[in-house]
């Protein structure tokens, strides 16, 4: 009597580091520094200009300042954590954790946005009766200086690092800021309009929120462990399916563990027989995936189609006691 099993091939290959462009962990924790102390330092210096100038545009941005100190010092631990190295126990790494920090600064920042709008409301509803312009656009261009230099420090690795894209959003929403404390300096200053103080705070509150939702959308998108958009999953469906040896693809799943490390695990049905063939197919898989959708982490299961399984058990009938069959 025949039987018919199914046999299994299952092969991981999980690379120790990923090929991440941009700056070294080393070199971006020292950016994150640099950015750290030159924004904390100038929120307390606009924190105490604000009190003496009255204007709630510049207290609203130094305790947005005060905020992006907090989240780089959060994004600075982040890093550091990152650099971490994979284990037993978290053998992705701790690349994650970066990921969760661009999420709380994403939230931080829609915080601080409704914060900032809802001040400037009840600034439009009670303008004050005086507003000092000129330390208000001293201190205002000062900080846009402090947060450009920031914001430059920190953009080239902003694309594809998560963690620090949240941290280059604070900078940008900072400079954002400033230039609306400038407007608003300059339409005190010289047009004797009190009113604009809250008018270009709540605008800024808006520009703040408008910048941050994507942050947030993407964060999410990765702990929930979503298909990465930026790969066709058709596309590499298809790229499969080229491979004469492979017959179907009975699952296919593909996540981010963090930006720039996208994991695929997919299970092949073949028609190869011999373990050398394949092996030599799954190395085909990994190089294509590689070079073509630039996924660094691959694991493959190749199951042998039910024919090919037919025909092995014929063929040498001892092999089937060997085999164990999938659970169903």
């Amino acid at each position: 009597m025949l039987h018919h099993h199914h046999s299994s091939h299952c092969d991981h290959s999980i690379p120790t580091a990923s090929l991440d462009p941009g700056s070294t962990p080393v070199q971006k924790l020292r950016l994150l520094w640099i950015a750290l102390i030159l924004t904390g330092c100038f929120s307390l210096a606009e924190l105490i200009v604000s009190h003496r100038s009255h204007s709630l545009a510049l207290l609203a941005d130094s305790g947005h300042l005060f905020s992006d100190t907090l989240s780089l010092a959060l994004a600075l631990l982040a890093t550091w954590i990152a650099r971490l190295p994979a284990s037993e126990q978290a053998p992705f790494g701790y690349r994650r954790v970066e990921i969760l920090a661009a999420l709380a600064n994403g939230l931080s920042l829609v915080a601080i946005a409704c914060w900032v709008g809802w001040e400037a409301i009840a600034r439009l509803q009670s303008p004050p009766t005086e507003i000092l312009s000129l330390p208000m656009l001293i201190t205002a261009v000062v900080g846009l200086g402090v947060n450009s230099l920031n914001a430059w420090f920190l953009h080239g690795d902003s694309h594809h690092d998560l963690n620090l894209r949240g941290a280059f959003l604070h900078m940008v929403a900072d400079a954002i800021s400033s230039v609306g404390v400038i407007l608003a300096a300059i339409a005190v200053g010289k047009l004797h309009w009190l009113w604009a103080d809250g008018a270009i705070s709540l605008l800024v509150a808006g520009f703040i929120a408008t910048g941050a939702i994507p942050l947030i959308q993407q964060s999410l998108n990765i702990l929930l462990e979503r298909t990465p958009q930026q790969i066709n999953v058709p596309a590499l469906a298809a790229t499969f399916m080229q491979h004469e040896a492979v017959v179907s693809i009975d699952a296919l799943k593909l996540w981010t563990v963090a930006l720039g490390q996208e994991v695929l695990c997919v299970q092949l049905q073949v028609n190869l027989r011999d373990g050398l063939a394949r092996d030599r197919l799954l190395q085909q898989i990994q190089t294509q995936m590689q070079q073509e959708f630039g996924i660094q982490e691959v694991i493959v299961q190749m199951t042998l189609a039910p024919g090919q399984q037919a025909i092995a058990t014929q063929l040498s009938p001892t092999l089937s006691n060997q085999i164990v069959l999938p659970s169903q």
